[in-house]
């Protein structure tokens, strides 16, 4: 009884370790996204302005143009967000049924991917096998053919 308490009490660590360490990541990777599309949609903003502001004429352009590459870094930064949100809920999700007592499911789509797998290679193992076995037949007939010119051979497939 005193052993099965201690392995729960371990268990009960760890998965709060990882849950732990899954929640800080994901904070800190949400962090790092933010700041970079931050940093770099600044940048690529200044230089659209100064250039505007060179160009004079073509300002309204380049000004069009600023907008739809903020827009375009804006959709970026938020697919990177949005994946790093995404494996935090995962990893988070696991650390809580880990401390719930869960057991992570069965594959069953991979165990059906390796299992139809095997089927079709079976049948190509067995469709190879049998074209080969029809052909010795047939070169032995051949070869007793050859030796007996007056025996009348029938080939029979499949019996």
């Amino acid at each position: 009884m005193l052993s099965r308490k201690n392995t729960a009490e371990r268990t009960a660590a760890q998965a709060w370790d990882y849950l732990s360490s899954a929640m800080a990541g994901a904070g800190e990777s949400a962090k790092d996204a933010g700041r970079h599309t931050a940093d770099l949609a600044s940048a690529k903003a200044a230089v659209a302005t100064a250039t505007a502001a060179k160009l004079g004429k073509q300002s309204g352009k380049l000004a069009g143009k600023a907008g739809k590459q903020s827009g375009k870094l804006a959709d970026k930064a938020g697919a990177k967000l949005n994946r790093v949100s995404d494996e935090a809920l995962e990893r988070a999700t696991l650390a809580a049924n880990a401390l719930a007592g869960r057991k992570p499911g069965v594959p069953w789509g991979l165990i059906a991917g390796a299992g139809l797998f095997g089927i079709a290679l079976g049948w190509v193992a067995a469709a190879t096998a049998r074209a080969a076995m029809e052909r010795q037949a047939e070169n032995e007939q051949l070869e007793l053919a050859e030796a007996d010119p007056g025996a009348v051979v029938t080939p029979t497939y499949g019996s």
